[in-house]
């Protein structure tokens, strides 16, 4: 049958993003009639607003960060600045090309693109507003589907009192739309969001404060990472204020910027003044308006509520993955979620999902990677564990490279020897921590992730380090 051709569909999927385009190509492989319905393109906030824009952004910040430091490796570099400019067309040049490579899939396995927004009618039917290349209304279809997954994502939010103009309080939407480079910049909120525009700003020559409302940056990674990044983005000339209080209700914008009141907690605040405002303060799942209140479905502090073996609503062939069901909210983690929905759809034995198991990366410099469980939540949930952790100093594929700040710590069971979590900050760390998410779905004890040859000089050496000095034998140092 022809694409197009029918409006009836074995699935359909509500959300082109990573883990609605991940199950609908699924789904098609599979031999289900798949329809992938989305307001804007194909790839949604990850890829155009999101992951890939933002990632495009910190390489080119890298790679400045470390021309800029060419005589220590025996060049004659002469650095002429930043031009934002040609650094936004290639970033958009990234995206975009990844995009018609979405296209090309979307063709490829057969699944129709429908432009619109969506909202189901129970668990069978999505009526859809069309929308023209231009996005602009283009008329209605009902869709009737066998079952649907929802994949609806979040947007970013702000706190009470504090609404961004798009011009001096910003969001990452407006700062991926924008080709200006502030003189100064206060980022508000120091997760993995905050950290990286505030790495990439302070690259680019900005005056950046970090403000953090927790006594930690990264505050949901292992207390030591986050003490490691305050010390080197310290080092780097970024202002930090942890446990920082301020009233978002009574930042002024000025004709020059912005000017608030903020200290530490416990202490008198001080005046601090920037070009702007950059909330980084989280994101809110997109559960209104999608028709939840014609189904069984539920939602508990504004996420959707689904059985995690198979992500199914309480509306038996409703399914909902990604950020709308809260988890770890990450691209990757939503394609899982995906995968696993379409299982339980072909009525296949779906993988069930294990957040424990699910790798996390920030792409600040320095980066940092980890999964599963940290000290503090051992501690918490009473299990006696053994660490063991390596410098990146007395690696020699780091000293190498001049980037050799931070460390790598596996968390070991005292008892099992098996492996409870590994965290990085320091070079790569993003791509390293695929070993370590394999070691843990094999359920692998840190001896087995020691002894596994890794090929020297490379940073893969540092983990291997990390995991014998849980039992204390690593051989350099």
């Amino acid at each position: 049958m022809a694409v197009g051709s029918s409006n009836s569909f074995d699935l359909v999927v509500l959300g082109a993003g990573t883990g609605g385009y991940a199950a609908a190509f699924r789904a098609a492989q599979l031999g289900l009639r798949v329809a992938l319905v989305d307001r804007y393109k194909i790839g949604g906030t990850c890829l155009h607003i999101g992951c890939i824009p933002t990632k495009a952004m910190l390489e080119t910040a890298d790679l400045y960060a470390k021309v800029r430091k060419a005589a220590d490796y025996g060049l004659a570099v002469e650095v002429n600045g930043v031009d934002m400019a040609a650094l936004a067309k290639r970033r958009d040049g990234v995206v975009e090309r990844l995009h018609k490579g979405l296209q090309g899939l979307v063709k490829k396995h057969h699944v129709e693109f429908i432009r619109g927004v969506g909202r189901v009618v129970g668990h069978s039917k999505v009526e859809i507003a069309l929308l023209n290349d231009a996005f602009e209304p283009d008329g209605t279809r009902s869709l009737d589907a066998t079952d649907v997954i929802l994949a609806t994502g979040s947007r970013v939010k702000s706190l009470p009192g504090l609404v961004p103009d798009g011009r001096a309080i910003v969001t990452s939407d407006d700062i991926l739309r924008s080709e200006h480079l502030p003189a100064s910049l206060a980022v508000v909120g120091a997760g993995a969001v905050g950290v990286e525009f505030a790495s990439f700003y302070a690259d680019m020559g900005t005056k950046v404060t970090l403000l953090e409302y927790l006594p930690s940056l990264v505050p949901l990674e292992d207390a030591e990472v986050g003490k490691e990044l305050e010390r080197s983005f310290k080092r780097r000339g970024i202002d930090v204020i942890t446990g920082a209080r301020f009233d978002p209700a009574a930042v002024e914008v000025t004709k020059d910027g912005v000017c608030l009141m903020v200290g530490p907690e416990g202490k008198e605040p001080a005046e601090l003044r920037a070009e702007q405002l950059l909330v980084a303060t989280g994101r809110a799942a997109n559960v209104e308006e999608i028709g939840l209140e014609t189904t069984r479905a539920t939602t508990d502090k504004g996420v959707v509520q689904v059985d995690l073996r198979s992500m199914r609503t309480a509306e038996p062939h409703l399914y909902a993955i990604g950020d709308m069901v809260g988890g770890l909210w990450l691209a990757h983690v939503a394609a899982h979620e995906g995968l696993a929905a379409v299982a339980a759809v072909a009525n296949l034995e779906p993988e069930p999902v294990d957040y424990r198991r699910m790798p996390r990366a920030t792409y600040s410099r320095p980066q940092i990677a980890s999964i599963g469980r940290s000290e503090a939540e051992c501690e918490r949930e009473g299990i006696a564990f053994k660490t063991g952790k390596f410098p990146w100093i007395a690696n020699g594929k780091a000293l190498i490279g001049g980037d050799y700040e931070g460390f790598v710590k596996v968390i070991a069971d005292a008892a099992t020897d098996q492996v409870l979590g590994v965290h990085m900050i320091g070079p790569h760390v993003t791509d390293l921590i695929s070993e370590a998410s394999a070691a843990m779905l094999l359920e692998s004890t840190a001896w087995e992730l020691g002894a596994a040859v890794h090929p020297h000089p490379t940073l893969s050496e540092a983990l291997g380090e990390a995991a014998t000095l849980v039992d204390g034998w690593a051989i350099n140092i």
